[in-house]
């Protein structure tokens, strides 16, 4: 069976619903972004929607009916209902609407099928004769996860977007490196479009150091560009890269020179995007290398 499955990007709904259903069910199935340009002219057994549905894909549908079997839509909540998203979120209410609600009677007019999550959403559309999927975890084989962090404040915007084309590296290079970034709504929203970042609202100084206290994490970076307000800076970053018990990259810059000894308790690196990429690959690589060098920093703090 060739299934189309049309979701919003990698989420829960698809991970715990469908791609079992299409692993008990030897479905070989192609994933596609809801915002990608629905494929070229193709025939499918069977095409499903994750949630929501857009005016191009219905456009798509009606253009390739002759080449499509069943047509399914997927809700793991009550997406039908105006009452019970009233007391969501504006912004979310008006998503929903636009991407579901206000498809909901051509989706039953061109004879899409109903899958639900929950016998309760069974039942309250049972005009549709849903088919209820249990959930379970997908046979993915997860890798586990070095924690790279950058624990930047409001003063070291260029920093951040210096560290952009780093983190894009090195996430695509390994995929045993997570990283954990400290910043605003603007740092969110600009390392949105890379994997495995995620981004810690700024915090009390009590509570980042319960933060620090946590374990996991693996590399810090202390980049640092050469102006004259970073000048008067003191190497405190040291501190707290030690404290996490990881083993810390700093900028070969005077703040940091005085501190590190490159290689023996952290690695002091030079400006350069490619080598600090390359440098927290090499590192990501070396258990052994890193275990020394915090080993060295501790006897330090």
């Amino acid at each position: 069976m060739k299934a189309l499955v049309i979701e919003q990007g990698a989420n829960p709904s698809t991970d715990f619903f469908i791609r079992p259903w299409a692993e008990n069910n030897q479905a070989q199935c192609k994933f596609v972004s809801l915002s990608s340009p629905p494929p070229a002219q193709q025939k499918w057994d069977l095409v499903i929607f994750v949630r929501y549905i857009t005016p191009a894909w219905r456009a798509w549908l009606t253009s390739n009916k002759h080449h499509i079997g069943r047509l399914v839509l997927f809700m793991d909540d009550d997406l039908f209902s105006l009452k019970a998203h009233s007391h969501l979120p504006l912004r979310y209410r008006y998503k929903l609407f636009q991407y579901v609600w206000r498809h909901q009677f051509w989706l039953k007019q061109v004879g899409f099928e109903l899958w639900v999550s929950t016998p309760w959403l069974a039942e309250k559309y049972a005009s549709w004769s849903p088919l209820v999927l249990t959930p379970s975890s997908p046979h993915q084989q997860l890798t586990p996860q070095k924690t790279l962090f950058y624990h930047g404040s409001a003063s070291h915007r260029s920093e951040f977007e210096w560290l952009y084309p780093v983190f894009e590296h090195v996430l695509t290079q390994d995929h045993s490196i997570s990283v954990e970034l400290i910043g605003n709504h603007n740092v969110r929203k600009r390392f949105a479009a890379l994997p495995r970042v995620h981004v810690l609202h700024p915090m009390s100084w009590p509570a980042y150091q319960a933060l620090l206290a946590r374990p996991g994490r693996c590399i810090g970076l202390a980049p640092l560009l050469d102006n004259p307000f970073n000048a008067a800076r003191a190497p405190t970053k040291f501190f707290d890269i030690t404290q996490a018990c990881a083993v810390g990259i700093y900028a070969d810059h005077p703040v940091y020179r005085s501190v590190i000894k490159d290689g023996y308790n952290g690695r002091l690196v030079p400006m350069e995007q490619k080598t600090w990429a390359d440098t927290i690959l090499q590192l990501s690589k070396n258990e052994q290398e890193r275990a020394h060098m915090i080993k060295n920093a501790q006897t330090q703090t």
